[in-house]
């Protein structure tokens, strides 16, 4: 532009020459010369270097977080006094990367509208039970896994394998369950099946004062703790599916529950287990990634773009549908 204007040629001749506008020219000497349209490279001060970024893939790719969330992998960071970056940052890395896939078969969550909810502000108010099925090595032959589970902590309180679907085992499982951890539920909630509204078990609730409660017609949503619970089971890694007996069902089964509710970190829980959300320790963890996550916005101010800081330990409130079609 320079050696233009100093041939002769003037303001307008050059921006022809250019393809540019006077105005833009203005812009410059008046601004600067900085590219400021949309996606155009800038410096941003809370972005991470390239080095960090690859030392965060690194970690986030090792064996030790190979079968991790990326909300689950910040949260045992924060926990272990170690910042990296946002869970939304390692979305962005492993999203930049192409390593951001499904690695089971499960589909992809889709939008519904839920239903009208009810608070459960602590542990023993409210059970949710259901069967599901287990493949054997023998087509059309399962097993059937009963399943109770606690709404506000997600523990799973009491279970049994059965080759059968039937009111007396759900009914032994209940009597075992009660009388073994000395706890009356305020609610126990199931689906509409047979074994669900035996007339058996309603009796053992209501000679308890326990009230039933079921879900509405076509509405699998109304128990939705428990089919979450199912597919945590089906869909881990470890499943072994088919079962080539009932022993070994209840061999893994077992293992499995006491992994689920000592160390596997609920996202419905903001990432503790069960158990620590029920016996209180949640508090303590929730309040060290919290401070790991003060010290390092102290250390590192310009890495938060908003006043917002993610902070762990949600209200101890759970909730679950209502209204139930109550058993008659």
């Amino acid at each position: 532009m320079a050696m233009a204007c100093e041939s002769g040629a003037g303001l307008v001749m050059t921006c022809l020459f250019l393809g540019i506008t006077p105005r833009t020219i203005q812009n410059w000497k008046l601004h600067g010369v900085v590219d400021k349209r949309k996606g155009s490279p800038r410096h941003v001060a809370h972005r991470l270097t390239a080095e960090e970024e690859d030392a965060f893939y690194a970690i986030a790719t090792s064996p030790r977080f190979a079968d991790r969330t990326p909300d689950e992998i910040v949260a045992i960071l924060l926990q272990e006094g170690e910042y990296k970056a946002s869970v939304s940052t390692l979305y962005r890395i492993l999203r930049k990367r192409d390593a951001l896939r499904h690695r089971q078969e499960s589909k992809k969550p889709t939008a519904s509208e839920g239903p009208q909810m009810m608070p459960v502000t602590g542990p023993d108010q409210v059970w949710a039970w259901d069967i599901t099925w287990l493949k054997t090595g023998v087509r059309g032959i399962f097993l059937y896994a009963y399943s109770i589970i606690d709404v506000y902590d997600r523990r799973i309180v009491g279970w049994i394998i059965e080759d059968h679907e039937s009111e007396a085992c759900a009914y032994a499982l209940f009597a075992r369950v009660l009388r073994g951890r000395k706890v009356m539920p305020l609610f126990i909630h199931a689906d509409n099946g047979n074994p669900m509204r035996g007339s058996t078990l309603a009796v053992l609730f209501d000679d308890l004062g326990i009230t039933r409660s079921h879900s509405r017609p076509r509405k699998s949503n109304d128990n939705a703790f428990i089919e979450s619970w199912h597919k945590t089971l089906k869909y881990t890694v470890a499943y072994p599916a088919p079962f080539s007996a009932i022993a070994d069902a209840r061999i893994w089964f077992s293992g499995f529950i006491d992994g689920y509710n000592h160390r596997h970190l609920h996202s419905g829980l903001d990432y503790v287990t069960p158990w620590q959300a029920h016996s209180g320790e949640a508090t303590q963890i929730y309040q060290r990634r919290n401070e790991t996550l003060d010290r390092a916005r102290s250390d590192n101010p310009k890495r938060w773009r908003t006043q917002r800081t993610k902070r762990y330990g949600k209200p101890p409130v759970r909730s679950f549908c209502r209204p139930f079609s109550k058993a008659s």
